[in-house]
């Protein structure tokens, strides 16, 4: 009997935890910052913007019970996806984003040539999860955000994590218990095979589904827009890799660039930088670029990263979010690569990554960390993880540029 009271009790404990605000002691406080910084905060400001943002999210997390933010994990994120999916696909956002005139749910989906009745319960909860607002029974009217995905480009980000991420996610917990919980390392055998039921490399499995690699360019493309980047005066000091450098010389080398995001940014920033610019990939990714709007002064050269780098003495050799995408053996073949072209006392190797903090990390970048896990076996970095890295492999880092919260830092690195 003592036992079974005893359970009783745990229950009756935990159910009263269940019911209850999570962290009330927080509250207080944050409602006052709330209050103080809605006075004085300008919403054009990034970071008066989102210092307001993580107060309101803090208190939303303080307020809700236990019960409440498992019923948010479990019901309200997944059906928003599948919600958001099945509206992107009918082109309903396209339509309903034309002008700020309210729409019934009848007619968009005799626009759409949807079922009325499935139309008005999918976009009944879209507009109980803030995605468009509701402006009477049936009757939506536009947000930002239904804007933002009635273009392609953003929206293509629905389909790629259906079609490339969200399945090895879900196999993560399965495989981390087939493997003893050891922190993966191996990208041939990690939940993004199990999760995908195949035998391919992530990159692999791209070059397979070229129309999830184009979906995937896309993602990657729109996370970029409002975040600052290194290139932008104020973050790094990209002057100071001029000097000494000729029209002649490689300025800058966007080692593994994609369809050339990055370097064309720098290019349309610095457009009177000296030297030359040179985006490096695989074959089929460059032709993706030449394709595109890549400005016909940047130069293209196939290159595998894992072997030598063919341009010798350059300014500085850049990589975005390539490292993340390998475990520590990977990245050492890459940086000694690299770190066998450089010229001491002249080149740089910059890094455009996440350094995870030891504290207060945001979740942008803790959910990334995740994703890498899943899907390549790979990590994003602490900063010790990164010193440790980079020196393992002949380089050492310099400075870290770190510009706010929640935004890749450039680790500039140089021979040691």
């Amino acid at each position: 009997m003592t036992g079974l009271a005893t359970n009783d009790l745990q229950d009756a404990f935990v159910d009263c935890v269940a019911a209850c605000a999570n962290t009330p002691e927080l509250v207080p406080g944050l409602v006052d910052q709330i209050a103080s910084l809605g006075k004085v905060a300008s919403l054009k400001d990034h970071t008066d913007r989102t210092t307001l943002l993580e107060a309101a999210i803090s208190l939303v997390y303080a307020l809700e019970t236990p019960r409440e933010a498992m019923m948010r994990h479990c019901w309200a994120q997944n059906t928003l996806f599948a919600s958001m999916e099945t509206v992107i696909d009918l082109g309903v956002f396209a339509i309903l984003s034309k002008d700020e005139k309210p729409k019934s749910a009848a007619d968009l989906a005799k626009a759409t040539c949807a079922d009325p009745v499935l139309l008005a319960r999918i976009l009944r909860h879209l507009a109980a999860m803030g995605v468009i607002l509701e402006t009477g029974p049936n009757e939506y009217r536009r947000t930002g955000l239904s804007i933002m995905l009635s273009s392609q480009r953003y929206s293509d980000s629905y389909y790629t994590v259906t079609n490339c991420m969200a399945a090895s996610v879900l196999a993560l917990p399965a495989q981390l218990k087939k493997t003893d919980y050891v922190n993966p390392s191996n990208g041939k055998e990690c939940s993004f095979q199990r999760g995908f039921q195949t035998d391919l490399h992530f990159f692999e499995y791209m070059k397979a589904n070229p129309e999830t690699s184009s979906q995937f360019n896309n993602h990657m493309s729109v996370y970029r827009q409002g975040r600052p980047k290194w290139m932008d005066v104020g973050f790094y000091d990209v002057p100071s890799l001029f000097p000494n450098v000729t029209q002649d010389d490689v300025l800058l080398v966007d080692v593994g660039g994609g369809i050339g995001h990055d370097i064309s940014d720098f290019r349309r920033k610095w457009p009177d930088a000296p030297g030359r610019l040179v985006l490096q990939d695989v074959a089929d990714v460059l032709a993706q670029a030449k394709s595109g709007n890549l400005h016909s002064s940047i130069e293209t050269m196939e290159h595998d990263f894992f072997t030598e780098q063919p341009i010798k003495g350059a300014r500085a050799y850049y990589m975005h979010f390539i490292p993340h995408d390998w475990a520590d053996d990977n990245c050492r073949k890459i940086f000694k690569a690299l770190a066998g072209a450089m010229k001491r006392g002249h080149s740089k190797l910059l890094i455009n990554e996440n350094v995870i903090p030891d504290t207060n990390a945001h979740w942008e970048a803790t959910s990334v960390d995740i994703i890498m896990m899943a899907s390549f076996a790979s990590t994003e970095r602490t900063e010790a993880q990164w010193h440790q890295l980079v020196e393992s492999a002949g380089l050492k880092i310099t400075k870290i540029w770190s510009p706010q919260k929640g935004i890749e830092s450039l680790i500039e690195c140089e021979l040691a």
